[in-house]
């Protein structure tokens, strides 16, 4: 799926450790352009996509995937970045992720 809107914030980057090493997720805040606007807090797992690269206020082009989970009774859902693709005039672009679409690391967060 393709999402489209501005750059509004960049939450933390979160790091830990898995059973298959250190992870990096890297969330932000987009805002779509609808008449009724909506912000979606979009994740990037890893270092496949630069976010560096980009900043609050640029218009961006997101494709993503959406995956829900249970844990403990409870549904979590996530919006994972696989591609970043700047629409400005510079028209940043972030390589797609070439990875596995879930390098989740295997700890007990239920997100």
């Amino acid at each position: 799926m393709d999402i489209n809107g501005k750059l509004i914030q960049f939450l933390p980057v979160q790091t830990g450790q898995g059973k298959n090493g250190t992870w990096k997720k890297q969330e932000f805040i987009l805002e779509t352009g609808d008449n009724y606007p909506k912000k979606v807090c979009i994740a990037v797992w890893g270092d496949k996509i630069d976010m560096n690269q980009f900043h609050v206020g640029d218009s961006i082009q997101v494709s993503f995937d959406v995956e829900s989970r249970e844990f403990n009774g409870r549904w979590y859902t996530d919006v994972k970045a696989w591609k970043v693709v700047g629409q400005g005039a510079g028209g940043n672009t972030a390589p797609a992720y070439q990875g596995p679409i879930d390098p989740m690391p295997d700890d007990d967060l239920p997100f």
